[in-house]
């Protein structure tokens, strides 16, 4: 079952990624960055601050070097960077609006039809229903939104091929993180995964651009400061713990609270205006938040934490036998011990 914790930490880290996007749109404005340079400092920030953290605190020397880590590791950070770099230059293509309904909208679409594919099994109906309510929010808090440089034609079809490589990124770093790794917690996942990414994708930049501009002034320096901490360590952190029992399906679809909180953010401190449109998509976004949310371990066809009405124990019915049998319990005697639990 889903844990209450690991769900609020799913979604928490769509709630941060939401002020990574104004963060992150800031930092370019105030530094006329490219959007490769933010995507470049936003993971070798956030990757490189948590791994001296965890050098300083000894918590990196209790990770195991085994191959499962390695390629755990390595996979993710490279999974990381190809959904980043994709991302942006989808963004660059087709503009925001259409990046970001191809990209958040197609991964838990992928995610769902993968998990039903290797698992040979469809899903349930409160997660299809989940899916159309998401969907349906996306397209109405984004899709009416207009944008300059959306791009047309080549460029545009370009774009929206970037945004799936992004999703399919995204979705196939959600699935293999499901469950998580012995071994390898959350925290040391993001700064060693997220460290490699962020230099892949500064190597990258150096030889297909110009490199990676570093930020010329303090509030340059205090939006990627702010970028790597709270919307990518913090943020990756939460969502890689919270894979440990949150479904794939149920995480590809709270991240859909990224551009719902953004768009909230937009309205209260941009003074962007939000239409009826928009404000019916962001209901059902957090409609569909509500659908997902973990059911209780407990209710009233629980005899007890575990236990459903109608279940006997196999003490229970080694109680009864006795009882029935010769008045006493077995579990009396001495010399057969306490009864099983």
């Amino acid at each position: 079952m889903t844990a209450r914790r690991d769900f609020a930490l799913v979604a928490l880290a769509g709630v941060l990624w939401g002020t990574g996007g104004l963060a992150g749109a800031a930092l370019a404005d105030a530094e006329h960055l490219p959007a490769s340079a933010v995507a470049a400092w936003r993971l070798l920030g956030g990757g490189g601050l948590l791994l001296v953290a965890l050098v300083l605190t000894g918590a990196l020397r209790r990770v195991p070097r085994t191959r499962v880590v390695l390629g755990r590791v390595v996979v993710t950070g490279l999974l990381a960077a190809a959904y980043q770099a994709a991302y942006f230059s989808a963004v660059a293509r087709a503009g925001v609006a259409t990046a970001t309904l191809v990209a958040l909208g197609a991964a838990p679409v992928l995610v769902a039809v993968g998990a039903a594919v290797l698992g040979r099994r469809l899903p349930s109906g409160r997660t299809v229903l989940a899916l159309v309510l998401a969907l349906t929010g996306l397209v109405c808090l984004v899709g009416t939104s207009t944008a300059a440089g959306t791009g047309s034609g080549s460029g545009r079809t370009g774009g929206v091929l970037l945004a799936l490589v992004a999703a399919g990124a995204f979705a196939t770093m959600t699935a293999i993180n499901r469950g998580g790794t012995p071994g390898l917690g959350a925290l040391p996942l993001t700064a060693l995964a997220f460290t490699l990414g962020g230099i892949v994708l500064v190597a990258v930049s150096a030889v297909v651009g110009p490199g990676v501009q570093v930020p010329g002034t303090t509030r340059g320096w205090a939006l990627v400061t702010y970028l790597a901490l709270v919307p990518t360590a913090a943020a990756y952190g939460a969502y890689f713990r919270g894979l440990h029992t949150v479904p794939a399906t149920s995480a590809a679809l709270l991240a859909l609270l990224e551009p719902l909180t953004a768009t909230v953010g937009a309205v209260l401190l941009l003074d962007e205006r939000l239409g009826l449109a928009g404000l019916v998509g962001a209901v059902l976004l957090a409609a569909a938040v509500v659908v997902l949310r973990p059911r209780t371990r407990r209710s009233p066809t629980m005899v007890g934490p575990g236990r459903a009405a109608g279940d006997t124990s196999r003490s229970d019915a080694v109680r009864a036998r006795g009882a029935n049998t010769s008045g006493v319990m077995r579990a009396s005697d001495p010399r057969e011990g306490p009864a099983p639990r």
